[in-house]
């Protein structure tokens, strides 16, 4: 095996004495021993709280997700009406890039006190949670704030259908398996 050097990196003598006195490895294990210290007087939610716990204890604690995280998709409710929020616009399903998003709806005559008009109606929605790259085009693109990518991160399946989801399954929202002790 050959010694290469690295172009642009030169031997000084400072490098040199770092190197000798282990430097770069005391300050690795000042970070280490912050965080240790820390973790011993920090208050932690759910769990033991006197006990020092150096990871997530998911599932018995809810995993902390960023705010900014994006999972699993949700059709939201009027939460007036219980109706669906989805005016069948198919904007999200074209501001999508990977086309995992299927809007079919048909037009249907609705009474507004003795005008009858025609309006499109939801009838069937699939979102494909296995194409989806969770860019939140399609949450952005809804005029309603009808669509949206909770910070729900489990969509773990058994099976390739699982990752379909349909317009039930996008409003009720997925029934996890609860974990205990």
């Amino acid at each position: 095996m050959t010694v290469t050097s690295v172009p642009g990196r030169r031997r000084t003598f400072t490098n040199a004495i770092k190197r000798l006195l282990l430097i770069d490895l005391f300050k690795g294990l000042a970070v280490t021993f912050k965080y240790n210290l820390r973790a011993l007087y920090e208050k932690r939610e759910g769990g033991n709280p006197n006990q020092a716990i150096y990871t997530e204890q998911y599932p018995l604690e809810p995993a902390r997700v960023s705010e900014r995280f994006r999972g699993a998709p949700r059709l939201n409710l009027d939460p007036e009406t219980g109706g669906t929020l989805c005016i069948a616009c198919d904007l999200c399903a074209l501001a999508c890039p990977v086309d995992c998003i299927t809007v079919n709806s048909t037009r249907r005559e609705v009474r507004d006190g003795e005008k009858v008009n025609k309006k499109k109606v939801l009838t069937t929605f699939f979102f494909d949670t296995s194409r989806c790259m969770f860019c939140n085009l399609c949450s952005e693109a809804c005029p309603t704030d009808c669509l949206e990518l909770t910070q729900s991160f489990e969509l773990a399946v058994y099976h390739r259908s699982g990752f379909r989801w349909d317009r039930e399954m996008l409003e009720k929202g997925v029934k996890y398996v609860k974990y205990n002790k």
